[in-house]
Order: structure tokens, then sequence, then C-alpha cells
């Protein structure tokens, strides 16, 4: 009854969400609320409707460089602004993308071929260039790619490009191929020229120069994105609640994607889910709680449910006692149930994580020896555990049961996750509960999701739900994002030293190997052509994770991403190999895409 109640009340959202949405252009797709009216598709053109959360202007624009960029580090990135390779999961293949091969001209030297003919939506050519002024950007920025690999960029001729690193590496392509996509120096040239000319003066990433022109490029705001791939945001159709994303006839990948346009609605998990209920979302990744995916299902929607590599972890602050002791933090995670976190959150797709090693339990018997993975505690959920570390420690608990540490201070904190996160934001309430049942007085406070990941970088949070881990085949990226940046800035030497962060110092004493360096780790797990020499130091990273738990993983997402087929089909069966890629880094949804898989129903 409870069910049939709640598909009732999202049913009448879902009505008063279309009553308030913009009229119907024909072919069934809206019509722009203002900035002009976007154009109707031909009769029977085919669509596939999307969801994906964007900000309008003047907040959101056209530089995908920089934050609050229009589209910028969305899956659907790819279909405009694409990188050159994507990367198969299953059998460790690239998928050309805007490149066409690769490989080492020597131990040092990756040589990129790109295709012939291609050329940009303002009709100038593809070419190296745009590749070396892209990377030239890059540089400006600092990324990882320049941090940790590359000497130089260099075109051999028009259509290879030269990736010259600093010293071998296996992580190198990921870094380049797949990470870093590629911009049109119609658009971006004159700024790489500027960088060009900074290097030349001898100026580095130090020098005052150096920071004021990335302040002015922060601040730069280009009229239009200019498009290699098969799509291209309509400006004038770009509302608050949709955009409209259309086929872009001259892209060399035109005739690779069946779909005449994308619409794309605005929007979080509470806006999404009744235009997914009504029908007008074909596709959608939105974390959605376990009683919305049931109606889904009792509508006949597909549900896809592939891993994405990461998930909520509870991040601690460690400049606030008594979170900067690791026997608290290993406490703290003997007395969660992940399991039941998980499956609150977000039902068969909330996993609780295993091995707490800080990267997936997927990934982990690829990269740790079994001997390794045999010393990792998996912090089964024991409560007398957790109580008996605490009272070692001195800790007491008071006539309201709850504790006290050694001064006498009682145990009373604040979570915060972001309020817009359904999933997210039920992980908090359930943990909030659960340490407060064991004693751990904790209040949950729900921020808007811009303003909590700000927090949490500035170091403004007791305790607050963040990601853990990173969708990637090489664990070396989820240990940077665990340890590094973006939450632990200040103390990891990579970012912003203003920013504080969880304050986690990575010189760390441990039990398993002393003294270690864990930023240096990091740094020289991506070193050199030897891959077993890099997988040693993941083991040995993931047993100093294990040990002192910088965050306390409480699961690993799966997505529950449903696939109603109303105007797209060709989603392949569950088992397939395409959804070891996962929902968001090398996305099935765009693999698919363009191999032409997925199709308008009636094709």
């Amino acid at each position: 009854m409870r069910s049939k109640n709640l598909f009732a009340l999202l049913l009448v959202l879902a009505l008063l969400v279309s009553a308030c949405a913009a009229p119907a252009a024909p072919g069934g797709a809206p019509v722009a609320e203002s900035g002009g009216e976007a154009a109707a598709p031909a009769a029977g053109a085919g669509e596939f409707h999307i969801a994906w959360l964007y900000e309008v202007a003047p907040k959101g624009h056209w530089n995908t460089f920089v934050a609050n960029s229009i589209f910028g580090g969305s899956p659907y990135q790819a279909l405009m602004e694409p990188p050159l390779f994507y990367y198969m999961w299953a059998d460790e293949s690239w998928m050309p993308i805007a490149g066409e091969s690769w490989e080492w001209a020597d131990d040092v030297t990756l040589r990129v071929k790109l295709p012939e003919g291609a050329v940009w939506s303002d009709g100038s050519a593809y070419t190296s260039q745009d590749v070396v002024d892209t990377f030239s950007i890059y540089h400006l920025l600092n990324t990882a790619a320049w941090k940790d690999h590359l000497a130089e960029v260099k075109a051999v001729d028009d259509t290879t490009v030269d990736f010259i690193l600093r010293e071998p590496s296996t992580v190198a392509p990921r870094r380049l191929l797949r990470d870093s996509v590629i911009h049109a120096s119609s658009v971006y040239g004159e700024w790489a020229q500027k960088v060009n000319d900074l290097i030349a003066a001898g100026k580095t990433i130090d020098d005052q120069e150096w920071k004021d022109l990335l302040a002015q490029f922060n601040e730069f705001r280009p009229e239009d994105m200019v498009v290699l791939g098969p799509y291209k945001i309509d400006p004038a159709s770009i509302t608050e609640s949709q955009m409209i994303i259309n086929k872009v006839p001259t892209s060399f990948m035109a005739d690779m994607v069946k779909f005449d346009r994308l619409v794309n609605y605005n929007g979080e998990t509470p806006v999404v889910t009744p235009l997914v209920l009504s029908g007008d979302v074909d596709y959608a990744t939105h974390g959605f709680p376990p009683a919305t995916e049931k109606e889904y299902i009792n509508l006949g929607y597909r549900i896809i449910r592939a891993p994405n590599y990461n998930g909520p972890a509870l991040y601690l602050n460690h400049a606030v006692a008594p979170f900067d002791k690791k026997e608290v933090r290993q406490a703290l995670a003997y007395a969660i149930d992940r399991n039941e976190n998980g499956v609150i959150s977000l039902g068969d797709s909330g996993r609780a994580a295993v091995y707490m090693a800080g990267f997936s339990d997927n990934l982990v018997p690829n990269w740790v020896t079994e001997e390794a993975v045999g010393n990792l505690n998996k912090y089964d959920f024991d409560r007398a555990k957790a109580e008996e570390i605490l009272t070692g420690l001195g800790w007491t608990r008071d006539t309201d049961n709850v504790w006290m540490d050694e001064t006498g201070k009682r145990m009373e904190f604040e979570l915060t996750a972001p309020a817009e996160f359904a999933d997210w934001s039920a992980a908090a309430e359930n943990l909030a509960q659960q340490l407060t049942d064991f004693g751990i007085k904790t209040a949950f406070r729900g921020i808007t999701f811009t303003q909590h990941d700000l927090d949490v970088q500035n170091g403004d949070f007791q305790m607050a739900i963040r990601a853990w881990g990173a969708g990637n085949p090489y664990p070396q990226y989820a240990f940077d994002f665990d340890l590094r940046t973006p939450y632990n800035q200040a103390l990891s030497g990579v970012g912003d030293p203003s920013k504080k962060g969880m304050s986690f110092p990575l010189v760390q004493q441990t039990e398993v190997m002393g003294e270690v360096d864990l930023g240096q780790m990091v740094a020289s797990s991506t070193l050199g052509a030897d891959i077993d020499a890099q997988k040693a130091i993941v083991g040995d990273l993931a047993l100093a994770y294990n040990e002192l738990l910088p965050q306390i993983p409480l699961w690993e997402r799966y997505g529950n991403n449903p696939a109603p087929a109303i105007r797209v089909t060709g989603w392949p069966e569950d088992g397939d190999p395409v959804f070891q890629n996962g929902t968001y880094n090398d996305p099935f949804v765009i693999v698919l895409m363009l191999e032409g898989k997925l199709q308008p129903v009636g094709n």
C-alpha cells in the first residue's frame, strides 16, 4: 500500500512538472521558455532524452576548462569536446574518438595519430595544433598530466602529435589519451600562446606572471562552445529546466550516432524523478532511492546496474579531536553497519565496502597480492570491538550513554551531506542514527551540493559524506583523490594551499610498515614502465590506508540507471562486457552511442 501511495504522489508531481514545462514542439521536444525558440526536429527525427545538472548564465558558461562550465565534466561532454580515446575495461583496449591510433615511439614518447579531414563546428580544421594548444592550457592549469608526466607536447605534422614524458610511465596513457579533453585552437589558441610566451621567458607556476595569467584565464568566457564531436548545444534553447543538443552534420562522427538530437533535463534527483516516471527521460544516472527504483520496475523500466568503482565515505576533519587518532577512526569503522547503510541508501546498488583499501573492491585482486589482501582488515560490523578500542583509550560513557573521551568531553558532532543527493543524504541520515545509537551523538544537516563541496574543501566541517576512490582502472587515481586532492590540498602540496580540507598529514607512523610518506608513495606509483613495481607500491598504499583510514569508506555505488524503452532501443543484455566501463568514466552510454548501437525506437 505504501508503494502505491508513493507512486501516486510521484505521478502527481510528474503531471505538475509536465504542466509547468514548456509546450511541446513538433516531434515531442519542448520549446525554449526564454532566449529564443529551439528548432523543431524533422518529422520522425530520433531523440534521446537524458538528464544532467547544469548552470545557466551568467554562472554557467562555455569555458569548459574551468568550473561551472555548461556540461563540462559530464559524460556527455565527450559527444561535443571528446578525449582522444576511451579505455575499454573488459579487454584493456582503446576506442578511438578524437584520436585514430597511438603507439610508443620510444620509452618516453607516446605518439598519437589523428583522423584526417575532420573539422570543428566553426569550420576550422582539426589538426595537431588543437591538441598542442589544449595541452598548453592544461600546463597553465597544472593538471596531473603535467605534474606527474609531461616534459613537452609537440606536433610532428598536421595529424601526428608526440607526448614526451620526463620518464617512462604505465599510467601516462590514461592521463593523456582519456583524461584530457581536446579543445579548439580557434577559441583557445591565443591563451595557449600566452602560456608558451611565459615558458619561453622562464616562468613557472610559482611566478606571479603565471598566477596572473591563470586568474585571467579562469575568467575567460567564450561566446559559444566550438565542438569536434557529433553534437552541439543550442544556446538559444537553454532554460533553467532543459536544453537541446543538436547533431552537427559536418562532424566526422555524425554518421556514427543515430539520434538527430538530445534533450537534456536539468536537475538533481528530486527534479528528475517525476520526469523519469512520466516517460520524459530515456536514461538517467542519478542516485535514485530504493522506493523510487521499485516504482520504475513496476512501470516495466529496465534498470542498468553497472559498477562505478567508487562511492560515499565518512570524511572526518583530522584537525578536530578526536578524529586525529587512528584508533578512533578504526573504532568508528567497526561501529558502522556498512551493509545496512548501503541498502537503505541505494538498495541493491549500494554494496558495502569490503577490503577498505581506498579503491574499488572490484580492482583489488588485480593490484594487490593474495598475501597482502589477507592482511587487509575488513572491519566487519562489531560494536563490541569498537567499544574495546575506545575504552582502551580511556573513554567512558555518561549517564545518557554518550561517549566521553579521556578528558571527559562528550562526543557530539555534526554530520553534513549534499542535500540534493538522495543516496548520500539517506546514507548520512542512517549513519547519524547508527553513530548516535553507538554513543557518538550525531546530528545530520543537509547543505546544498555546490556549497557542501566547498565547505569540505575549506575544512569547514566536523564529519561529512563525500566520495572515496575513483572510477579508474588505475588505483593511483583513487589514492590521489583520497589523499591529495580535492579534500586535502593544504597538507598534500597539491592544489590550493589555502584549502585545509580534512587536514590529514601524509607522513604517518604505521604498524604495518613504520613511517610512510603517503604523498610520495602516490607519486611514485605512477612512475616507470614496470607494472609489477607499481603493484608493489599500490599494495603498500592499500595496507597503509587500511590501517590509517583517512576516510571511512561506506559502500561502493553501482548504477541504478533507468532506461525505459520509449524512444531508445539497443541496450545490451545484463553482463555485457561494455558495462564494465561503468557509468561515469569511459561511460558505456557514450560507447554505445558512438558505436551506433543505441538507436531510436522504430529504426
